[in-house]
């Protein structure tokens, strides 16, 4: 599948609709916020194996990503993940970083019941 313009548009949408800073966004896919910075400002072009792992990584619609066709996300059948997504965008940075522990904790506290 070819690659259309404005493919760096839907780089910028896909952070800011999940709330992330370049940096964040970049640590994430294993690339430098410069890296992410290139291609949002059109100066660089993505290749196949990073629009994999943007896709991979957070649930996006290659087919979207690529040509701006269909959704922004693959579909679920579970709209928990949607909803988590746009109700931590709302939140400020404090209160993020402290939903992210917590959830780090809860991950913990299950791995640890699993192994009684």
């Amino acid at each position: 599948m070819e690659i259309a313009d404005g493919i760096h548009e839907r780089i910028i949408k896909i952070r800011k609709f999940l709330g992330l800073t370049q940096k964040d966004f970049a640590e994430k896919i294993n690339i430098s916020k410069a890296y992410v910075g290139a291609i949002e400002l059109n100066r660089r072009k993505i290749n196949e194996r990073i629009i994999r792992i943007i896709c991979f990584t957070y649930n996006i619609n290659e087919t979207w990503l690529k040509n701006g066709t269909g959704t922004m996300f693959n579909e679920t059948n579970d709209g928990k993940l949607e909803e988590v997504i746009h109700n931590f965008k709302k939140l400020d940075e404090l209160l993020q970083d402290y939903v992210l522990k917590q959830i780090q904790l809860a991950l913990e506290y299950q791995e640890q019941k699993g192994k009684n």
